[in-house]
């Protein structure tokens, strides 16, 4: 008699989702062609369909979200000049010093509230015009924010910043890899988020649970630059409309289940909230992800003795611990979770 193989619970990110078996399906019937050569019909659909979606002239298929992003910094700038970025934010902080070594740009830091600045912030940033100086060319945001716990911009947060940023010349570019999130968290379109922005990127491999992929949308001479950098990055991809039939999968069936993710995000902050030894602020679960500090051992130390409880999560600092939910990851699973981690505090 086979032993079963007990659960486990990951809940390290929402990178961690797999295809269902619908998704898998429909991958292995998608009609490919050589996308570097422009044949790849279902490529062609998701790319359409998403700068639809984001109100955008047209989009590019890129294997990851840090090459969308890194496409936008490259396509809008030259090489000196400056963006402004957010301190936490992950095209400056994950991506692997991206700007400097592929578009030879400078990164000036705004610190922010979990990711979110003003537009005071972006004034007292610009520098004068000066030979001395960098010219500044690009504002870059992020919703929902990783580092700043899954944080939703407003509508109106968005609006100063934009407003400042026009008022001086500066173009916008939205890393978006979770704004999906935010669209279903807020109830407020992605287009409607995106109409602030020059360039958006998206993601469809997080919470819409997609295997590869990411895109950047934005007018049609942007992206136009943008797909020559997307080549000369080693992004040219050929009969990709395998993992591009995965992502428009998603796009149309997974969507509007982010909302669970969220109603699990915030079941799991509510149990942890009265576990004794953390501290954690469900007041400020708004979309998937859960951050709380561990006040009774070494973050690292509780990962580890949650692992051999098949409960994964990740530390994010000396005394921090972050936990996201995905479609991996039911209401009952958040349940065994909040019991798990009490039974290793206890």
């Amino acid at each position: 008699m086979t032993q079963e193989t007990p659960r486990i619970i990951d809940l390290r990110s929402d990178t961690v989702t797999k295809p269902t078996a619908a998704m898998r399906e429909t991958m292995a019937r998608a009609e490919v062609g050589d996308d570097v050569l422009g044949d790849d019909p279902t490529v062609k659909a998701l790319e359409s369909q998403t700068a639809e979606l984001l109100g955008k002239e047209a989009a590019v298929f890129v294997p990851s979200g840090t090459m969308a992003n890194q496409l936008a910094i490259r396509s809008h700038t030259e090489p000196g000049d400056e963006i402004f970025v957010e301190a936490n934010a992950h095209l400056y902080y994950y991506e692997g010093g991206a700007p400097a070594a592929l578009s030879g740009v400078m990164c000036r830091c705004i610190n922010g509230q979990r990711g979110i600045f003003s537009g005071a912030d972006v004034e007292a940033a610009l520098r004068p015009a000066d030979p001395h100086f960098p010219r500044t060319r690009l504002v870059c945001l992020e919703n929902t924010h990783n580092r700043g716990g899954g944080k939703i911009w407003s509508i109106g947060q968005i609006q100063e910043v934009a407003a400042s940023a026009r008022k001086h010349g500066l173009q916008l570019h939205l890393d978006g890899a979770r704004l999906w999130n935010a669209s279903v968290a807020a109830g407020i379109p992605e287009r409607d988020y995106a109409s602030y922005f020059d360039s958006v990127s998206v993601c469809f491999s997080k919470g819409l649970g997609a295997p590869v992929g990411s895109a950047l949308a934005g007018p049609k001479p942007l992206i136009d630059r943008a797909r020559r950098f997307r080549k000369m990055f080693g992004g040219g991809m050929r009969q990709s409309g395998i993992i591009a039939a995965g992502a428009l999968y998603a796009l149309a069936n997974h969507r509007a289940r982010l909302a669970e993710d969220h109603v699990n995000a915030k079941a799991l902050a509510s149990g942890l909230a009265v576990v004794s030894g953390l501290e954690t602020a469900p007041a400020e679960v708004e979309t998937n992800m859960v951050r709380f500090h561990v006040r009774t051992m070494p973050a690292q130390q509780l990962v580890d003795r949650l692992r051999a409880q098949g409960v994964l999560v990740l530390a994010v600092g000396p005394d921090a611990i972050r936990a996201v939910t995905s479609l991996m990851v039911s209401a009952k699973d958040v349940q065994a979770a909040i019991a798990a981690i009490s039974r290793v505090l206890e």
